[in-house]
């Protein structure tokens, strides 16, 4: 009998399994309603797909009460160990989650002012260290502070010419690993640090190595995609020129394979904000793309509405006949999607747009309801 035929006869154990992936469970914990999991499964439920029901029982379920089942796991563990013959895994014991204690420690610690970088390097690649176990390590640095505090380090270390010892290069890879996905969050880091992290971004992406540039390209592209059309205007058409540079010349330069995920990654985005500053300070730019909608085909159409969607996201001062335009899309057989986008651009800037002496639509198409 071979190894897989002998693993097919082993049962195991129901209460073994997850009720999520009906796999082994190897750090199970037990929920608010008495049902046990593996703890990345209902994390992942919980925090990850937003749920707030218990996947067994319908029941609510209270986030801050999964309790680790250790007795659970010791049988787990000795039945694979006998089972270990046959094939079944055996799995170590699960190292215990960080506590808000701990990281606010390491915190505290490398923020002392009177720190060499070397101290801070070491306490920030503990911090490293824990967000690379878990996701309940990494939930529990962003409640900790972690992410403000980084972002803070970077602001105040991209200045410093040592290159051997990068705390800003550090800061920025472990908030890579939380990778912060939050919109108030970005919002919020774009608004304390007053626009000074962009700069610092570019600055680590001049100097640092290929890792930490891919890693502010990515940081730089998230906060771009949330942040307010007023503090989009503070991002300058000179500054957007360098970092497309950046990410031309030192992400991706010639001969470099290990590049193609941050060329892949951060391109994009520069040419992306490169364009539209371009575009918006182009005197006829945005009123030769409205031009174009609804009078050459369905695709120039979406294709323009798409373009405008895009700009009007950093900026309220329409072109000529911008606004009357979209309401145009609204009244006319385009499809559902073209118009949903017209639609939320309209909304975007109705207060701004009612007031426009470009506008030349009634007043219940610019209602922001």
């Amino acid at each position: 009998m071979n190894l897989m035929e002998q693993q097919e006869d082993i049962e195991v154990p129901p209460y073994f399994l997850c009720p999520i992936s009906l796999q082994i469970m190897k750090d199970p914990v037990t929920v608010s309603t008495g049902i046990t999991y593996e703890r990345e499964n209902i994390e992942q439920w919980v925090f990850t797909n937003k749920n707030t029901t218990c996947p067994v029982t319908k029941r609510g379920l209270n986030a801050d009460m999964f309790t680790p089942n250790h007795i659970l796991r010791r049988l787990i563990q000795s039945w694979c160990t006998l089972h270990a013959s046959a094939g079944i895994e055996q799995f170590p014991t699960p190292k215990p989650p960080a506590t808000q204690a701990q990281v606010l420690k390491l915190i505290r610690e490398a923020d002392r002012p009177n720190n060499d970088s070397q101290t801070k390097v070491r306490c920030l690649r503990k911090l490293r260290s824990i967000a690379s176990h878990s996701s309940t390590d990494r939930r529990c640095l962003e409640s900790a502070g972690a992410v403000e505090f980084l972002s803070r380090v970077i602001v105040e270390d991209s200045h410093s010419l040592d290159q051997d010892v990068s705390v800003s290069d550090e800061a920025l890879s472990i908030l890579s690993q939380l990778k912060i996905s939050d919109e108030e969050r970005l919002k919020k880091l774009v608004v304390e640090t007053q626009g000074a992290l962009f700069d610092s971004l570019t600055r680590v992406m001049s100097r640092s190595n290929f890792e930490c540039r891919a890693h502010a390209v990515e940081l730089l592209k998230s906060m771009m995609q949330v942040v307010d059309p007023a503090q989009a205007a503070s991002v300058k058409l000179d500054h957007l020129t360098e970092v497309v540079q950046v990410i031309k010349d030192q992400v991706s330069p010639p001969g470099n394979q290990g590049s193609n995920q941050g060329a892949g990654s951060g391109l994009p985005v520069g040419e992306e904000l490169k364009g539209r500053s371009e575009l918006l300070t182009h005197g006829t730019g945005i009123a030769v793309v409205s031009k174009k909608i609804l009078r050459v085909s369905h695709f120039a159409s979406e294709r323009g509405v798409r373009i405008l969607a895009s700009i009007a996201k950093f900026s309220a001062s329409p072109a000529l006949g911008v606004v009357t335009k979209l309401c145009l899309v609204l009244q006319v057989d385009c499809d559902a999607k073209t118009m949903e986008r017209a639609r939320e651009t309209l909304k975007l800037h109705a207060r701004a747009w009612r007031n426009s002496p470009c506008a030349r639509a009634p007043h219940h198409m610019l209602s922001s309801s």
